[in-house]
């Protein structure tokens, strides 16, 4: 079943928001990107664990923290952001995205993570690109 569009729009601009509402326009369209790219390549396999659709691949638990109950972002999602500056950003750039006007500037990014971390999975991983504060790899 095809998701709500603006239901997309919406959980793609939180999640960006709750990601990356402190990082450029660039920045932030990276983490969209991200997203894209997960689906993108779902679609291709005919599926994968991440999810398929843009509010399963955002919603994942344990992919986008900001999602994760005990992250400190989580509270701010369930607050009415439709005032906040930074999120009207967001949900321009979500609708961007999802009507394919938004250009891949992760070069394939299907992961990312602060510059601040030095997560496991990234210890043999190659970034294929630096956006601001964080590093972009293509992992398939």
């Amino acid at each position: 079943m095809k998701q709500n569009l603006s239901n997309e729009a919406e959980t793609m601009a939180k999640t960006l928001y709750g990601e990356a509402r402190g990082e450029s326009v660039a920045g932030i369209e990276a983490v969209a990107n991200v997203i894209l790219n997960r689906v993108k390549f779902a679609i291709q396999k005919g599926s994968h664990w991440w999810g398929n659709s843009i509010i399963e691949v955002c919603k994942k638990p344990f992919q986008f923290s900001c999602w994760n109950k005990q992250d400190a972002n989580a509270p701010l999602l369930e607050q009415d952001l439709s005032q906040d500056s930074v999120y009207k950003i967001c949900y321009r750039i979500a609708k961007r995205a999802i009507a394919g006007c938004l250009k891949d500037n992760t070069h394939g990014a299907t992961h990312y993570h602060a510059l601040c971390c030095n997560p496991k999975w990234a210890h043999s991983a190659v970034p294929c690109a630096q956006i601001g504060n964080h590093l972009f790899y293509a992992i398939y």
